[in-house]
């Protein structure tokens, strides 16, 4: 169903789960599981979005459910949806990070487990190209 144009704007107020910030996800050792959505499905009340409820507040400023009103997005520079308001854990304590070659480790683990991902696919199609 498409919807005419309106001089006002059609959605009112945007909801937001954050579950990027401090959140670390990886192909091999923390894949992302169902288990990890089941805070934003219970929050995002499909039955009733009228009784919606943020967990995010000034007095919880680490709520990863939040809303924003239609003029708060529009003053934003540019109208930008790159929206954050966690704090991020990594940034503010730079000492606490893995080692150079943990880090590196983990690209490389996370590159693998993609490439034989797409090997998966590759058989699946059918195509007959080998991938060495």
């Amino acid at each position: 169903m498409t919807r005419a144009a309106s001089e006002t704007p059609w959605t009112k107020k945007l909801w937001i789960y954050d579950l990027r910030t401090n959140m670390h996800f990886t192909l091999k050792t923390n894949p992302l599981r169902r288990e990890n959505l089941d805070e934003f499905v219970e929050l995002y009340n499909p039955v009733n979005r009228h009784e919606r409820a943020p967990t995010w507040s000034e007095q919880n400023a680490e709520g990863r459910w939040r809303c924003y009103d239609y003029e708060e997005l529009v003053a934003r520079d540019k109208a930008s949806l790159d929206i954050f308001w966690l704090k991020d854990e990594s940034l503010a304590d730079s000492d606490n990070l893995p080692a150079p070659e943990v880090i590196a480790q983990e690209i490389v683990d996370d590159l693998e487990a993609a490439l034989e991902q797409f090997r998966e696919i590759l058989a699946d199609v059918g195509s007959g190209v080998e991938v060495e």
